[in-house]
Order: structure tokens, then C-alpha cells, then sequence
């Protein structure tokens, strides 16, 4: 009688796509990019001041996401503001915002933003934890390079 002997090995991740032999996709961020640019999109389609400007956050963040160099070393920062950023959109909305269908869509796009943003952030930087680490580590840093400049 045959045994089959099973194996494990490593492979790629499902959630990693390669193009060529430099860029990497990641599809969470992907997710996340075009749910912002979603968002930026209704937003913009509505008019007015307040939301032009509501767009025009989106779309910096979105920029900010996919941005190469200096700014992948703080995009866990990014994230952080867009999470904010979001919440307090749909926070506006609850208080203020006009019920009708597009806004309910909005909505919902707001709210699977907030979802993709939260699995990111604990895949992608290690969780609450870890977040608050470096916000602590980044506030000491601020704090000591302002006490430095201002002589104290």
C-alpha cells in the first residue's frame, strides 16, 4: 500500500500580485485606494465647498497611499489620518448629512473603507499595539526636536 506524504511549502500570497519584475500590487491597498478614490468621486460629484474639499481629502490620501519613498516609511501614518479622516465623514453625515440614496451608498462605501483600513492596519503594522508605539515614538521625537529648537 501507497502512503502519500504531504508536504508544505511556502507560496506566494494571495493577497500579493507581481507585475514584472519591480512592481508589487498589494490588493488590500488596492481595495483601499479605490474605495478612497470612490469616496473622493461621489464626493466631487456633489458640489459645494464642503464636499469639493471632502474630494480633495480622499484624493490626498489616496496620492499619499501609493506614493514611493519617503512616504511608504509613514504610511502607517496615512492610514491613521484616513481612518480619522473617514470616521469623522460619516460622523458629519450622521449629524448633519441630507438622507438620499447616493448618500446611503456613500455610506456603505465609507463604512468597507473603515473595514479595509482596520485589516491593514493589523496586517500590514502590526495591529493597535504596534500603532500606538509609534505614535508614542513619533510624538517623543516631535516633542524633543521642538524642545531642541527652542533652547529648553
Amino acid at each position: 500500500m501507497a502512503t502519500l506524504k504531504q508536504t508544505t511549502q511556502p507560496g506566494p500570497r494571495l493577497t500579493t500580485v507581481r507585475v514584472g519584475p519591480v512592481l508589487r500590487l498589494d490588493l488590500l491597498r488596492v481595495v483601499v485606494v479605490g474605495l478612497t478614490l470612490a469616496t473622493a468621486a461621489i464626493h466631487a460629484s456633489l458640489g459645494g465647498v464642503m464636499f469639493m474639499l471632502n474630494a480633495a481629502g480622499y484624493a490626498m490620501f489616496a496620492a499619499a497611499l501609493t506614493l514611493p519613498g519617503p512616504f511608504a516609511r509613514i504610511r502607517w501614518l496615512v492610514r491613521l489620518g484616513l481612518l480619522g479622516f473617514t470616521s469623522a465623514t460619516i460622523g458629519g453625515w450622521v449629524l448633519f448629512g441630507a438622507r438620499f440614496d447616493l448618500a446611503y451608498f456613500d455610506k456603505a462605501l465609507e463604512i468597507a473603507l473603515i473595514g479595509a483600513l482596520l485589516v491593514e492596519l493589523w496586517r500590514v503594522d502590526g495591529g493597535p499595539v504596534e500603532v500606538i508605539r509609534r505614535l508614542r515614538w513619533l510624538i517623543g521625537r516631535l516633542g524633543a526636536t521642538f524642545l531642541s529648537r527652542t533652547g529648553c
